[in-house]
């Protein structure tokens, strides 16, 4: 079964930035094989609209079948304050959280991000599980790129 994986903005950007390259190239490059399928809010994509034209292209060059499209809704929006208001993160994180939810209620296998103070870090994804287990959402894998990768059969 291919893995539906959700995609927050960082990784479009650590497609062009030297720190993350050597990890989201790849990423990419299994999500245009068809060997995963990325998930796309319309926060993203709104968050797309600030970024440079050629990180608003990358979307472009991957195949439609390949990418499921979601929306940010009043529940993920609930869920999402819910993780502000238990003090998670703090409010300047309201997106960050949205994207979290929006993974959440769309059953994504991983969600990824480079975005490592307020999303892929242990403290806060025990926090954002808590939530989730409490409320009666599943619980969320997040992880970033390089750590979703598959390196073969070799032991």
């Amino acid at each position: 079964m291919i893995k539906r994986v959700y995609v927050d903005t960082s990784v479009m950007g650590g497609y062009f930035d030297e720190e993350f390259s050597d990890d989201t190239v790849p990423f990419f490059d299994r999500v245009k094989k068809r060997e995963l399928k990325i998930i796309v809010s319309d926060l993203l994509e709104a968050e797309l609209l600030r970024a440079p034209q050629y990180v608003k292209l990358l979307l472009t060059e991957i195949p439609v079948e390949q990418i499921e499209r979601v929306k940010l809704n009043a529940e993920a929006t609930a869920l999402a304050d819910k993780y502000i208001e238990e003090k998670v993160v703090g409010k300047t994180s309201r997106a960050d959280c949205q994207h979290i939810a929006m993974a959440t209620l769309h059953y994504a296998d991983v969600l990824i991000s480079w975005n490592f103070k307020h999303i892929v870090n242990l403290e806060k994804i025990r926090g954002y599980n808590s939530i989730n287990l409490r409320t009666g959402y599943p619980m969320i894998e997040i992880r970033t790129p390089k750590e979703i990768m598959s390196y073969g059969d070799e032991l």
